[in-house]
């Protein structure tokens, strides 16, 4: 692993707890003004509807409520870089409950339980705490990272279905990119290519001979929106670089058969 991949990286749990709430907030209040016709639209996640979408949004934020609820599990089992390979397997489990929420509740009934039950429990919640997650026991602090990644990467998906214009809280966007950047340096250990996500992350990754000063010879550069779109599998790596989303140079340079890095 790169040296600037050996340290996992630090996220300021006060300003992550913070982003998760603004970003779920401004969801919150973009839904609950869609009509029906246009909650019934289609997304680019196979058969769900926007609707579902929503409720996927809702039960994320509030599987932190129902985690805190929970007794603290006695060890770590998942660390924040190994989480974004870890959701894979709870996928099909996760379809089948947002389906069933979203039949059962309408959006702003989600949305309002779930901001009054978080606003209750998170603030007062210790960031190291562990706490009992789908996917194993994880520190707090990181699942609110994870929490960014889910808020961010399904905001870009209801725009996108939706027509809306939602915002991106600028600590949520920062910390989705650079786990998911760190992700695409663990997945790929090495240091002779170098990913930009400029303003928010740089990393090295792919085996091959180390650069050590001036420009790298091999080099890829998007902006954060782009690289979370190639990093979760929302825009395929060939289509990104012919509408010249992404710039890449260099024999190391085509990240195809790393990409994406989380389903």
């Amino acid at each position: 692993m790169p040296p600037s991949q050996k340290r996992a990286r630090r996220y300021d749990y006060v300003r992550t707890r913070t982003a998760v709430l603004a970003q779920f907030d401004s969801v919150r209040s973009a839904v609950a003004s869609l009509p029906p016709d246009r909650l019934a639209l289609p997304t680019r996640l196979g058969d769900w509807t926007v609707r579902e979408l929503a409720a996927h949004l809702a039960m994320a934020v509030e599987s932190v409520s129902r985690c805190l609820d929970l007794e603290a599990p006695g060890a770590q089992e998942l660390t924040l870089l190994e989480w974004p390979f870890a959701t894979g397997r709870v996928a099909d489990r996760i379809s089948e409950d947002v389906r069933a929420i979203a039949a059962a509740s309408t959006p702003e009934e989600l949305f309002a339980r779930t901001a009054d039950r978080i606003t209750e429990r998170l603030p007062g919640a210790d960031g190291e705490r562990l706490i009992t997650t789908r996917v194993g026991a994880m520190r707090l602090c990181d699942y609110l990272v994870s929490r960014c990644v889910e808020l961010v990467v399904h905001t870009d998906d209801l725009n996108d279905a939706a027509g809306l214009e939602i915002p991106y809280d600028r600590q949520a966007l920062a910390a989705c990119t650079r786990l998911l950047a760190d992700a695409l340096a663990a997945k790929a250990p090495g240091a002779s290519t170098e990913v930009r996500v400029p303003p928010y992350a740089v990393v090295q990754c792919v085996e091959g001979p180390r650069h050590t000063r001036g420009t790298p010879p091999n080099v890829v550069e998007t902006d954060p929106l782009n690289w979370i779109r190639l990093a979760t599998g929302r825009t395929r790596w060939r289509t990104a670089v012919a509408a010249a989303q992404v710039a890449a140079s260099g024999e190391r340079a085509d990240l195809s058969a790393l990409l994406p890095v989380m389903r």
